[in-house]
């Protein structure tokens, strides 16, 4: 290919990929390439992708070829494609399926296609790999545990060779979970159901379905479990969560009462069964965190009633669920989630113990297609007050975010975006309460967090769906797993650092499709010359590769 100035891509022979963002050709790049490229950084001209081995993985095990993946640089590029670069997405995305795993017996089979004899002697080799390795059964076949399974898969990540998990699944309990009649399952709904069901083949029945906040990820959790029929342990974020599962599901299924149950310690459980990741990883006081025996909860995972168990946020899954979920490898396992996201860098891990990515439509083509409501991001700068601004500039590196983020001038432009929206539910939501509590006096209006009680939060979300409450303050806990659909604007005065996946969820509140159609507005606080800003830029990432753009005003023009 010769060079062509119109086209807006730029790769790097480090897999790096430069998106000229004003160029007419940027959405069409975009959408092609963001299933095989992770973005890094996204200014308002440039935005840049690297082309990572678990990126090239999660693309190849929902059937992306290399061939299509170098064909969307070549078709996109500026200048010729790099050979290295198109020589590197044979290599990795071509390791996708040489290993796989088989049922044999009591136990598993290690297995590389013809040709492979070596990488298998190599692997037996690996010293954190042959450990967890059986009797070799011909020069391509390896015997492995059952008990290993999990264990094995992450190994094998590790050094760089994913697993093609084909070795099947226990059926749990048989219990049918029939579809209520009213409702109507949307069509890309379904699609993502099936694409994880595989018809239950042993190509299914593990992985992760991404979809945008507001699109109905329960939906999706219920269709599977109708298709399998099993009974079903459903895992969350917090109370809140359990509560809107447990509507859901009573309003969209023909499960009576009985059937869904919180789970509670020393009672039966229900076929249909939801429970908190902090009521699992329950911590025994004066236990160490590495004794099996400090989790009472911890066992409810590996019950044998359950066919299917469900990571909702599957991107927030703490690390003692994961490893319980490396010994639950026979049970089916379906993870969602609006982002695969990790800020602790363990997205190999939910590739290996979840499942790859089964299912990930772009969030602006749901939008295009009025499934979730068109979203306007802005972010507004403030300057600190001068007394601020010295207390900023003599303070320690560790609290710096914090008074950067906690500017007084904040609650005066509050008011000011408030005003741009009369009459529309708004949501504010930041992550110091301190501030949250000045906010809330301003507004006479009150704070919800995580130490009211349960019953008073929803009161105040239910009086707000209502439309009883125009005004809710929120915590961290608005972050995740909350239905609030009429809200219409959301200003966010403060957050954790540079958290993507925080930026992600918290824009997601709004997505949901308003009644009258109209847009939802994203406001983000920011001061200026901190730390605060710097953060911002990273927080937005996520979005900037769905193709939301920020539009940046003065705290004077607002």
């Amino acid at each position: 290919m010769s060079f062509d100035p119109s086209n807006p891509l730029i790769v790097q022979a480090d897999r790096s990929v430069f998106l000229e963002v004003f160029n007419p050709r940027a959405d069409a790049a975009r959408i092609d390439i963001a299933p095989f490229a992770e973005l890094l950084s996204s200014p308002e001209h440039l935005h840049t992708y690297r082309i990572t081995p678990l990126s090239l993985w999660n693309a190849a095990s929902v059937g992306l070829t290399a061939v299509q993946m170098i064909d969307a640089l070549t078709r996109h590029a500026k200048f010729p494609l790099p050979g290295n670069v198109a020589a590197d997405i044979r290599e990795l995305a071509g390791r996708w399926g040489r290993l796989r795993l088989e049922d044999h017996d009591s136990g598993l089979l290690l297995i590389v296609t013809e040709g492979d004899e070596v990488l298998l002697k190599e692997l037996m080799r690996h010293q954190a790999i042959a450990t967890l390795l059986g009797d070799m059964m011909s020069e391509v076949v390896v015997t492995v545990p059952a008990a290993h399974r999990g264990l094995l898969k992450q190994a094998l990540l590790e050094a760089g060779w994913p697993v093609d998990d084909q070795a099947g699944y226990i059926d749990g309990d048989a219990f049918a979970v029939p579809l209520s009649g009213a409702l109507h399952v949307r069509d890309y709904q379904q699609a993502a159901a099936e694409a994880f069901y595989q018809a239950g083949s042993e190509r299914g029945g593990s992985g992760v379905v991404v979809l945008a906040p507001g699109a109905g990820k329960t939906v999706v959790g219920m269709v599977a479990m109708s298709l399998l029929g099993q009974r079903t342990l459903i895992l969350t974020t917090n109370r809140t969560s359990v509560n809107q599962w447990h509507r859901e599901l009573l309003s969209k299924t023909q499960l009576l009462p009985n059937d869904v149950r919180e789970y509670v310690p020393g009672k039966p459980l229900a076929p249909v069964t939801l429970c908190t990741y902090q009521m699992l990883t329950h911590r025994r006081r004066g236990h160490a965190s590495h004794n099996e025996s400090a989790y009472p909860h911890m066992a409810l995972i590996g019950a044998a009633e359950w066919g299917l168990i469900i990571y909702d946020e599957v991107h927030l899954l703490p690390a003692p669920v994961f490893r319980l979920t490396a010994e639950v490898q026979a049970r089916r396992r379906l993870g969602l989630t609006a982002t695969l996201i990790r800020e602790d860098g363990r997205e190999g891990d939910v590739f290996a113990l979840i499942g790859p990515k089964r299912y990930d439509p772009p969030w602006k083509t749901l939008e295009a297609q009025g499934w979730i409501a068109q979203a306007n991001c802005v972010e507004v700068r403030l300057r600190l007050p001068p007394e601020e601004r010295m207390a900023y500039a003599v303070a320690p590196d560790r609290i710096k975010h914090r008074l950067a983020a906690e500017n007084p001038a904040k609650r005066a432009v509050i008011q000011r975006v408030m005003a741009r929206h009369v009459r529309q539910p708004t949501l504010i939501i930041g992550q110091y309460l301190d501030q949250l509590e000045l906010i809330g006096a301003d507004l006479d209006v009150p704070v919800i967090n995580g130490k009211m009680p349960q019953r008073q939060r929803e009161q105040l979300f239910q009086a707000f769906r209502e439309g009883h409450v125009d005004v809710l303050i929120l915590s961290r806990v608005g972050n995740f797993a909350l239905d609030l659909s009429e809200a219409g604007v959301l200003i966010q005065v403060s957050g954790a650092f540079g958290s993507r996946q925080e930026e992600a969820q918290r824009l997601g509140r709004l997505l949901r499709p308003k009644t009258d159609g109209r847009a939802a507005h994203f406001y983000t606080l920011v001061t200026r010359e901190t730390t605060e800003e710097n953060f911002a830029h990273h927080r937005q990432l996520f979005l900037a590769e769905q193709g939301y753009a920020y539009s940046i005003l003065d705290e004077h023009e607002v």
